[in-house]
């Protein structure tokens, strides 16, 4: 990292046990930090208050503040995101401790996961011993940021104090009808013969530790019904006003709600049966099996020219004709090795193979073929799609290639049947070519085709959802475990809630092969049926880890709890969390089934409230310069850079592409927390995370800046030292008390300054509308104000200005704060006091200043009445000496007035 030199960094301290230096001494942070740190241990400060209880029907009270950030997997180490994440969320704390809020501001780890494992398979460590440690180095740099967290509440996932808790709410699932299991696609490495997750795939769809290329196969795995509460997370985003609109805007994407109609077309017996007479396919042969679809469309079914399946569909196999066997099971297993992404990108081709065999279409009796296409996903609606190319431009282009029929079935209003072609229509009109419907604007015959459906047995109109039931089955050790028993003689059994948690097995030997450790441990899998009492076998797969992270932000409210993973009284205490802050990344799958997961606690009469986060805040990524090799790819560390004005590549000398980028490791653009916190502090470093950028927008890391707030903090230093040597003290708790009375004009300025920073800062510090970087910016203006009226302020005035400066300064620099608020004399803590009030007669202005301008050039400025009018104004510019001195005893040809700001007299 290319930072400023800092100098006198290493001077003597002479701080007593408190803390403070000696008048006089300069701001050292790493003499300060760790001692307050330690004292606020000792105090118990950040501990969470005990509530009065409150309104338990109704949940918490106004008192109560719950401030969450996400919280982290523990790698072993802070990147500056969650720096910046971490410190949006203790500024909001504090400001709201110092408000008279109770605040809850907890911390926690999400501790289960792939890589504790892959370092389990790489270095031959226990993943629970490596995931502890990394937890204990993470949790000491997260306390050198100062951070106000009740580690108290710490919770982490994969200790099985949480984790029984969890296993318990799979249960409350599993009783309520909503956990499941089916038959489910998943990766399969041949090599190591193990399932592998999405991102252990790599772009060629290889195994990322084998190589191998992967297979798809189908496995009986675990599921959560989260489709039964689809309308319900979708409606209930109205009530989420207090969240980004792009975030509710995704979720709403994510659910995809769909209004129309559910089709059956009857399955005929054998390919180019003859058709039927309009409406007389319920009659015809095998017509009790049937393939069903789901469009939005139904004005557009009697266009309909072919059916297509998905290459996965149960069906496929038994409605394949013989001569087209061979062709099919190869197409399939041409499409096994595409991603879902490949295969619905709009960009590529679209390819499919007859069945041979066909379906009729119920309205207008025509035979229609079967086809499998790799567009159409098993997982979707009901894994068939009707093919109406006239009217949809992905089946006009795959009927284009095969060579089907395209029937059009609706034109535009006033327009022929022949008045477009080249493409689908895919916009309203009225019906042609549609039985009794020709003539009916779209919309209306939409609605006449469901009613005929539903009368003739034909279907049924319907809403359905893009959102998937959530697969939660995981072929991993490392996760928690599925408490779940399967008998031969019960089936599938639930282990007893008395007999939880049931835990993970330990030093186990990991070779990444064979399959998740669980499954080779027969000490752990063979246990008797808690039914019958028969021999049986535990459930070995273990659960995503996006159910842990779904409910942990409740274990907070009552961590200690032994007997239920939270009390209803304590969540309803303290939830819904009031500012939830974390990235954007986590925009859907996390929120949503965070939301999930507690409309069904909800429903299950474990909580009385319907969402968990009430605000969200998304904040920016943290970017740093990059440099990337243009010819070769390769990016280039910023160390390694030996001249930024012309960077260049140490290898070849090529001319190095510059750019701001994501700090990541393989970029080589990252910086290490510990490093600026050791050179400037951490409240150096929470001020520029802070005052670079609003919260929600990226942030460019730029080392000058860093500096910039550290000449800052020094600057308030000495603002403070020079009031200790003039003698000035906080003698009361609170600094700001009664509202002293300025007698001059200094003072009147001073109070003036110290009120309107108050009242900006407020306002940026209001709940859902944060911008942290002009608050900083106010508390700036306000020390430039104070430097030169500070000395000549009465001591009453003086007190009340270092007090609210002191106090404003807190949340965002605690140590420092602190810090002049001891030397200052200030009753207790800093971050017990009461957060100041604007006085609004402060705000007042008797006298503005007044620019004079001759010939347009600023000449100086008068004291005026805030309330002159133009002519009072010209009159006191024309008397002023600064008129005298430059007009030269001549009277101006002209007098421009602009009331409030400025004169300019024109000779």
């Amino acid at each position: 990292m290319r930072t400023g030199r800092i100098r006198n960094m290493a001077e003597p301290d002479t701080r007593s046990s408190s803390g403070s230096s000696s008048e006089g001494s300069r701001y050292h942070p790493e003499a300060i930090e760790a001692a307050w740190q330690l004292r606020w241990q000792e105090q118990g400060l950040h501990r969470t208050p005990e509530t009065d209880g409150g309104d338990e029907a109704s949940g918490s009270g106004d008192d109560t503040f719950y401030a969450l950030s996400m919280f982290p997997y523990p790698s072993g180490n802070l990147h500056m995101g969650h720096v910046r994440n971490y410190v949006i969320t203790d500024v909001i704390a504090r400001v709201q401790r110092l408000r008279g809020r109770r605040v809850l501001h907890p911390m926690g780890w999400d501790a289960f996961g792939l890589p504790a494992e892959n370092a389990a398979i790489e270095r031959g460590v226990d993943p629970g011993d490596w995931t502890d440690a990394n937890i204990a180095q993470m949790r000491s740099q997260l306390q050198r940021l100062g951070l106000s967290i009740d580690w108290d509440r710490e919770v982490a996932t994969c200790h099985a104090d949480y984790y029984r808790w969890t296993q318990w709410l799979f249960l409350q699932f599993h009783e309520a009808g909503l956990a499941y299991r089916k038959e489910a696609t998943v990766n399969w490495d041949p090599i190591d013969q193990t399932v592998l997750a999405n991102e252990q795939v790599d772009g060629e769809g290889r195994s990322w530790r084998s190589g191998a290329k992967v297979e798809k196969r189908q496995l009986r795995q675990w599921f959560l019904r989260i489709t039964d509460y689809a309308e319900a997370l979708l409606d209930d985003l109205d009530q989420l006003d207090g969240w980004p609109e792009r975030v509710r805007t995704m979720q709403s994407n994510w659910i995809g709600r769909s209004v129309g109609a559910q089709l059956h077309f009857p399955i005929l017996p054998a390919a180019g049966a003859a058709s039927a007479t309009a409406g007389g396919a319920a009659d015809a042969a095998d017509s009790d099996h049937s393939i069903t679809v789901f469009t939005t469309r139904p004005d557009t079914v009697y266009g309909v020219s072919y059916l297509v399946l998905a290459p996965e569909h149960p069906l496929v196999a038994r409605l394949t004709a013989p001569e087209q066997r061979l062709a099919v099971e190869a197409f399939c297993d041409l499409v096994s090795d595409q991603s879902e992404l490949e295969r619905t990108a709009e960009d590529q081709p679209k390819r499919g193979v007859p069945l041979g065999t066909s379906v009729r279409n119920p309205f207008n009796g025509e035979a229609i073929p079967l086809w499998i296409a790799d567009y159409v996903l098993a997982d979707y609606g009901s894994g068939a799609v009707m093919g109406v190319p006239a009217h949809d431009q992905r089946d006009f282009v795959f009927a284009r290639q095969y060579e089907l029929p395209v029937k059009r079935v609706i034109v535009p209003e006033g327009a022929q049947e022949q008045a477009y072609d080249g493409g689908a229509w895919t916009a309203g009109g009225r019906l042609v070519h549609s039985g009794p419907f020709d003539g009916l604007e779209a919309a209306e015959a939409r609605a006449g085709i469901v009613a005929l459906a539903e009368e003739r047995g034909w279907g049924e109109g319907k809403v359905s959802y893009r959102l998937r039931d959530w697969l939660i089955s995981r072929q991993r050790y490392w996760g928690c475990p599925i408490p779940m028993i399967h008998c031969g003689s019960c089936g599938v059994v639930p282990v007893p809630a008395e007999q939880l948690p049931v835990e993970l097995p330990r030093d186990l030997a990991f070779s990444g092969k064979g399959g998740s450790p669980l499954t080779q441990l027969e000490s752990w899998v063979n246990v008797a049926c808690p039914s019958c009492g028969q021999p049986a076998r535990r459930e070995t797969d273990t659960m995503d880890t996006f159910i842990c992270s779904s409910w942990y932000y409740l274990r907070y409210s009552d961590p200690h709890n032994t007997q239920l993973p939270f009390e209803r009284a304590a969540a309803d205490r303290w939830m819904p969390v009031d500012q939830y802050v974390g990235g954007i990344e986590h925009a859907i799958l996390h929120l949503l089934y965070s939301r999930f997961f507690t409309k069904v606690l909800r429903d299950r009469g474990l909580l009385s409230f319907d969402e968990p986060f009430q605000r969200l805040l998304t904040q920016g990524m943290v970017q740093a310069i990059t440099y990337k090799n243009p010819q070769t790819g390769k990016y280039v560390a910023p160390a390694d850079v030996a001249d930024p004005s012309d960077p260049r590549d140490p290898i070849d000398g090529e001319r190095l592409d510059t750019f701001f980028e994501k700090m990541s490791k393989s970029k080589g653009n990252g910086v290490d927390p510990a490093v600026v916190i050791n050179r400037y502090g951490a409240d150096t470093a929470r001020m520029f995370i802070l005052f670079k950028a609003p919260p929600e927008k990226d942030l460019e890391w730029d080392d000058a800046d860093v500096e910039g707030q550290f000449r800052f903090l020094q600057r308030l230093w000495r603002l403070v030292d020079g009031a200790v040597a003039r003698g000035l003290r906080l003698n009361h708790a609170g600094g700001p008390g009664t509202p002293p009375e300025a007698v001059n004009p200094a003072e009147q300025a001073l109070r003036r300054a110290v009120h309107g920073a108050i009242t900006a800062i407020d306002d940026d510090l209001a709940p859902g509308h944060y911008q942290f970087n002009t608050a900083v910016s106010e508390l700036m203006k306000l020390s430039n104000a104070m430097g030169p009226q500070l000395e000549t302020a009465g001591e009453a005035v003086a007190i009340e200005a270092l007090g609210a400066l002191v106090i404003l300064l807190a949340p965002f620099a605690p140590h420092l704060a602190e810090e002049l608020w001891d030397r200052l004399g200030g009753d207790g803590s800093v971050h017990s006091q009461r957060w100041p009030v604007a006085d609004p007669s402060a705000l007042i202005q008797d006298t503005v200043p007044l620019v004079i301008q001759v010939k347009g050039k600023v000449r100086g400025q008068l004291e005026v009445p805030a309330d002159a009018d133009a002519a009072t104004l010209e009159r006191l510019a024309l008397e002023s000496d600064i008129a005298l001195k430059w007009l030269e005893g001549q009277a101006p040809r002209r007098v421009i007035v602009v009331p409030g700001k400025l004169v300019n007299l024109v000779p």
